[in-house]
């Protein structure tokens, strides 16, 4: 039963040293709404839980402990938080994220209070350098006015890039419409093979209203270290990559939208994907990039063209990865 408070979802794993930060930022919010802390720990190797068990055990009112499991993934991790919090608003905070403005959430909530067709809030926020403890503000606000009709974002979401149109751990959302919409398509949120959380989050709360946004800065986004979106590992990136961008086909066919902006969006990822088969020198993965661009459609630019023609003789693959090798030690 939904309450007239604020539930927070922390999903986290492995970040022992950064997670008592993320808590802590939570916790110092003064807001005229209760608060409560839902803490989805997916069974880290690290001492993570233990951390986790010590602000449990030091704030009992406010943060509840989901019950230890074997590791779930990020996605639904982060979904059976969602289906656990009982308040009437959800906000969410990575495990190596941290809010900056105590405010926050009573900003936001008041919004929301008053304007019952806003079903997401969202504000500005900074990148967080992990290593040199610098800050860098987002430039990229493409939608800029106080509130915007929530279907005129959705191509954009769909087919952001390096920054999110609607940083999710910046954001309040109505959590009666998107347990809604969870339960009429339960598969579209909690398939692991969706890659990532917050594409369809958004994307189905825009659809169900109005998106509303403050330029306030309000989150340090910790950058410098390698997370589920950017892996040293090209393999793992290549994974990431097809999987997330399966979903955002997935989001733009179901809302119809076919533009010439989804379609060199498409292509550009296809490119991706091969540069990461490339850089792997893994035939299978140059396989598979393929039958995505068969299965989607997607037609050979240039840049398509010259990366499969490399990739389709292995002495000239191999010359080319050396080359590559060369350019990154006279770059450094």
């Amino acid at each position: 039963m939904t309450e007239d408070k604020i539930s927070v979802i922390v999903a986290t794993y492995n970040q022992e040293k950064t997670i008592g930060r993320t808590l802590d930022s939570i916790i110092m919010q003064q807001c005229h709404l209760p608060i409560e802390i839902v803490i989805g720990e997916d069974c880290s190797t690290d001492s993570t839980r233990a951390v986790c068990e010590d602000y449990a055990q030091r704030y009992p009112q406010v943060v509840r402990l989901m019950p230890k499991a074997p590791n779930k993934g990020m996605i639904r991790n982060y979904y059976d938080c969602l289906l656990a919090c009982r308040g009437k608003y959800i906000a969410d905070c990575a495990g190596d994220d941290f809010w900056t403005d105590k405010e926050k959430l009573e900003k936001e909530s008041r919004i929301m209070d008053e304007n019952p067709s806003v079903t997401l809030v969202h504000t500005n926020w900074s990148f967080y350098n992990e290593d040199t403890h610098k800050t860098a503000l987002n430039t990229y606000v493409p939608f800029p006015a106080p509130i915007t009709h929530g279907k005129e974002i959705i191509e954009s979401v769909i087919t952001q890039t390096k920054a999110p149109v609607v940083h999710t751990c910046t954001s309040l959302y109505r959590a009666d419409v998107i347990k809604k919409c969870y339960y009429e398509d339960p598969d579209l949120f909690y398939n692991p093979d969706n890659g990532c959380e917050d594409l369809q989050l958004v994307c189905m709360l825009a659809a169900n209203g109005d998106v509303a946004y403050l330029s306030d800065n309000t989150l340090n986004y910790s950058v410098g270290h390698s997370s589920v979106s950017c892996q040293p590992d090209e393999q793992k990136q290549f994974r990431f990559v097809i999987r997330t961008t399966r979903l955002s086909m997935l989001l733009a066919k179901k809302f119809g939208i076919d533009t010439e902006k989804t379609r060199k969006h498409f292509s550009n990822k296809a490119f991706a994907l091969l540069m990461h088969a490339f850089r792997s020198h893994d035939k299978a993965l140059k396989k598979e990039a393929e039958e995505f661009m068969r299965e989607w459609n997607i037609r050979d630019g240039i840049k398509i063209k010259a990366a499969r023609l490399v990739m389709s003789c292995s002495i000239i693959w191999k010359l080319m990865l050396e080359t590559r090798k060369v350019f990154v030690k006279l770059k450094k």
